[in-house]
C-alpha cells in the first residue's frame, strides 16, 4: 500500500473510531476496566449526604467545621492488543476481510484506552512475534498504532498463537488488560493462554467470516489456504462433503471454546458483516452485570 493510500485509510479509521468512542463506546470501556483503586485527591467542606467515615477530623478540628476527604479512581492502566497478522486474516467473502475488521476493532479499543487515560500498545504476531510497540499514552501514539495496523506487512504467513502469549506473559510486568484479536485457527496455545490469564485480564476477540462456518452449495470451487498458498478443487454441491467440513469445524470450535473456558478467558465472537460496536457493547454490558452480581 502506498504512503498516500495509507494516510487516507488512517484518517478514515481515525474519524470513524474516534467518533464512536466519543459518542458511544467510552462509557462501556470505563465501566468494564476500572482503575486499580482509589487515591486521595483533596479535602473539601462537608456537604449533606457525604459519608461520615470520610470526615478528616484533623482538618475539621483546625477550622472548627467538618471537612471530608475526597478520593478519585486511579485510572491509569496498561492495555496490550495482540494482533494476528497471519495470512488467514486476508479472507473475507462479503463486505470486508477479517484483517480489516480487526484493524477497526483494534483502533476502537486503542482510542477508548487513551480517552480513559490508559496506556495502549500492540504486538503483531504470525507464527512468531513480528513487532512489539510498548504501551504509551496519547493521541499521537494511537495514530502511530493505527498507521502500523494499516501498513504492517508480516514476514511470515502461518499462525502460532503460543509465542505471542508467552511474550506478553514476560513483557507485562504489572496487571494489564490484554485483547487477543485472532481467528484462533491454531492449536497448542491452551497452556500459555491459561498462564497469561492468571496474571492479566485477557479477552479473546474471535474474528470469523460466515463462509468459514457454513460452506454454501455453489458447485465446484477452488479453495486456497491463505497461509500456505495450497489450492484444492472441491465440490460444494456434495452434501456429504459439506457435512464433513461442518463436523470438522464444529470440533475445532468446541476445542477453542474448551480452552477459553478452562483458561477463564472471556470470549466475544464477531463476524465480518456484523455490527462489531453493538457486539462489543453487549459483551461489556454483560461483563459488568456478571462482575457486579459476583
Amino acid at each position: 500500500m502506498e504512503t498516500k493510500e495509507i494516510l487516507k485509510t488512517v484518517r478514515m479509521i481515525d474519524l470513524k473510531t474516534r467518533g464512536l468512542v466519543n459518542n458511544i463506546f467510552s462509557g462501556e470501556y470505563h465501566s468494564v476496566f476500572k482503575g486499580r483503586g482509589m487515591s486521595f485527591a483533596e479535602v473539601r467542606e462537608y456537604q449533606f449526604g457525604d459519608e461520615v467515615r470520610f470526615i478528616d477530623w484533623n482538618v475539621s478540628a483546625r477550622v472548627d467545621r467538618p471537612y471530608v476527604k475526597v478520593f478519585e479512581e486511579e485510572r491509569e492502566q496498561n492495555l496490550l492488543i495482540l494482533f494476528d497478522a497471519s495470512g488467514s486474516g486476508e479472507f473475507g467473502s462479503r463486505v470486508k476481510s477479517k484483517r480489516s475488521l480487526m484493524i477497526e476493532i483494534a483502533a476502537l479499543i486503542a482510542f477508548s484506552a487513551i480517552k480513559n487515560n490508559d496506556k495502549v500498545g500492540i504486538l503483531f504476531f504470525t507464527d512468531r512475534v513480528e513487532k512489539f510497540i510498548a504501551p504509551k499514552k496519547g493521541r499521537a501514539h494511537v495514530l502511530r498504532l493505527i498507521r502500523e495496523l494499516v501498513a504492517f506487512e508480516p514476514d511470515r504467513r502461518t499462525t502460532r498463537i503460543a509465542p505471542a502469549l508467552e511474550y506478553a506473559f514476560h513483557v507485562l510486568k504489572r496487571r494489564s488488560i490484554v485483547f487477543v484479536l485472532s481467528d484462533f485457527m491454531d492449536s497448542g496455545y491452551g497452556k500459555p493462554l491459561k498462564a497469561l490469564a492468571r496474571k492479566q485480564d485477557v479477552i479473546a476477540v474471535r474474528i470469523y467470516d460466515p463462509h468459514e462456518r457454513e460452506l454454501p452449495p455453489v458447485g465446484l470451487i477452488r479453495l486456497e489456504d491463505q497461509e500456505t498458498g495450497e489450492q484444492i478443487l472441491v465440490d460444494t454441491s456434495s452434501s456429504d462433503f459439506r457435512k464433513k467440513v461442518q463436523e470438522q469445524l464444529n470440533r475445532q470450535l468446541d476445542e477453542q471454546n474448551r480452552i477459553f473456558i478452562e483458561s477463564k478467558v472471556d470470549l466475544v465472537d464477531i463476524s465480518t458483516p456484523s455490527d462489531y460496536v453493538e457486539k462489543l457493547i453487549r459483551f461489556f454490558e454483560n461483563r459488568v452485570k456478571r462482575f457486579s452480581s459476583g
